[in-house]
């Protein structure tokens, strides 16, 4: 059964380019994206491995880590940060798990057999600190991921988890958000202080409370 939102996410011991590691312990007390790429050495993969160690800082600051999986070896990865260094200007600073017979991507349910039988789909898995999936997505080959649109929505994860509020359409980190429907009026007025317009009984729009 492919897993979904709310899963605790498969636990697994794995050769990566920083060492073998246990999935669960290197979580640890925080976050985790783990994110597949269909091959070594191949264009789009190199420039999002670029911009995946370019915002290492972004994630850290969220209290996230990331590491990324391919179904090669960890020497193939080894091989192909040096293209990455070379080509985006910007060494790879996370681990990159080696998966050459495909078991923790048939765990994860990476490989799509219509689009490829042996190459991974670009899929993200966001993990939050009890090891629960929170968010997935899924790209084609072809298409490279927008990694900034991961920390926003990561944003959003985390926010919403501290505060009973959604975030709307468009949303960035620091714009109104609308207060859950499950509070009421007189709870919203006592919760969130810099007050609220009320569009619809059930569209209340507050600024973001922890700004």
């Amino acid at each position: 059964m492919a897993l979904q939102l709310g899963d605790i996410v498969p636990d697994f011991e794995a050769a990566t380019t920083q060492g073998t590691i246990n999935f669960h312990d290197w979580i640890g007390e925080g976050w985790a994206i783990l994110f597949s790429h269909p091959k070594d050495f191949t264009p789009v993969c190199t420039t999002e491995l670029g911009e995946v160690a370019r915002l290492r800082g972004d994630f850290a600051t969220r209290n996230t880590k990331v590491i990324g999986l391919s179904v090669d070896s960890v020497d193939n990865h080894v091989e192909w940060e040096k293209d990455i260094a070379e080509t985006q200007g910007q060494v790879v600073n996370f681990p990159m798990i080696g998966d050459p017979d495909a078991t923790i991507a048939n765990l994860f349910g990476m490989i799509h057999p219509n689009a490829s039988t042996t190459a991974t789909v670009r899929s993200v898995f966001v993990i939050d600190h009890q090891r629960r999936l929170r968010l997935t997505l899924t790209y084609p080959a072809s298409t490279g991921r927008n990694f900034k649109e991961i920390l926003r929505v990561l944003d959003s994860l985390q926010l919403t988890d501290k505060y009973m509020v959604s975030t709307p359409v468009n949303w960035k980190d620091g714009d109104d958000v609308v207060i859950s429907p499950a509070l009421s009026d007189e709870e919203a007025t006592a919760k969130f202080p810099q007050g609220y317009a009320k569009l619809k009984p059930y569209l209340r729009v507050t600024p973001q409370p922890n700004k």
